[in-house]
């Protein structure tokens, strides 16, 4: 320890440590915003999301119906149900579909556009307008829109399929086929938030580096490899996760869609959590249920996180 430096931090008393941190934060003039914004924010976090969650896991150890008070305990018999349960296999692969389409098809061609379109040029906000708007517009909104275009009978797929002399497919109707039908809608529908992320992105970044790749000798190509892709990567990540995370919470495009069927085939885990919990009145195995995909988030949420944006 350099001389003069004072007491070495592990010999001063914790008291003493907590008294110096409350005169720093007063000095900091940060102690006023603590005192009034942090109690209120504990206490609707409480509320809200430790309370629920807390809930359900009470519910969750019992087999309850929504009536009354649980008092049929069943111990961890719901989890073992779930994962006993086909539906749920169904549900717990379909979301990791959703998640391997969402960062190999949605977000490339999310990327794609926002490098044509961060440029300025006549239309350029006309075309990020266009290509947002699907994500404006409300899930349910959306699938019951789509419910139309796929229709059979007498929507757009319909009157394709016609117009080349061929018979028309129920898109929805088929186990073979509902979940492909949901994966299109959830690439329309988001592809142009996180293309607008990008674009935010890239008109931020410093245009003298770019700029002197080029003077350097760089090609195009080279500097969009070698300069501005990885200036993108903050971007990249917190778009990963806000991909993940929305993909393991799909519902509102399911239910007017499909419901889940035919046949449980397009069952994501919140509508599974939906049909198989509430809708059957079997409130303490969706319960079950819905610890089971806090877990899933939770760990999720933590593990990249620490490995992925600890920088960031």
């Amino acid at each position: 320890m350099a001389a003069g430096s004072g007491q070495h931090p592990a010999a001063i008393p914790f008291p003493s440590m907590l008294a110096n941190a409350y005169r720093s934060a007063a000095a900091n003039g940060r102690l006023a915003a603590i005192v009034l914004f942090l109690p209120p924010a504990l206490l609707l976090f409480t509320l809200f999301v430790v309370m629920p969650v807390a809930e359900a896991g009470w519910y969750g150890v019992y087999n309850w119906n929504g009536f009354g008070k649980p008092t049929n305990w069943v111990g961890l018999d719901n989890y073992r149900f779930v994962f006993e349960t086909r539906a749920f296999g169904i549900a717990l692969r379909n979301n990791v579909l959703i998640i391997v389409v969402s960062l190999t098809i949605q977000l490339p061609l999310a990327l794609s556009l926002a490098i044509l379109l961060a440029e300025k040029f006549r239309g350029a906000v006309a075309l990020r307008m266009l290509f947002f708007l699907p994500y404006v517009l409300a899930e349910v909104a959306t699938g019951l829109i789509f419910s139309f275009v796929y229709d059979g009978d007498y929507g757009l797929v319909a009157a394709i399929w016609r117009f080349f002399g061929a018979e028309p497919p129920y898109l929805l109707a088929s186990t073979q086929t509902s979940m492909l039908a949901i994966l299109i809608v959830v690439v329309w529908k988001y592809f142009g938030f996180h293309m607008m992320l990008f674009i935010a992105a890239l008109q931020g970044q410093d245009k003298n580096l770019v700029e002197a790749a080029r003077i350097d000798g760089a090609s195009r190509w080279q500097s969009l490899r070698h300069v501005t892709i990885p200036l993108l990567y903050p971007t990249i990540r917190l778009s990963v996760f806000f991909a993940v995370v929305g993909s393991l919470q799909l519902f509102d495009l399911v239910m007017p869609l499909t419901r889940g069927g035919p046949a449980d085939s397009s069952q994501t885990l919140v509508s599974f959590l939906y049909s198989h919990g509430v809708m059957r009145m079997r409130i303490g195995y969706g319960s079950a249920i819905g610890v089971i995909l806090f877990a899933i988030c939770v760990t999720f949420a933590a593990t990249y996180k620490r490995w992925f944006m600890r920088d960031d």
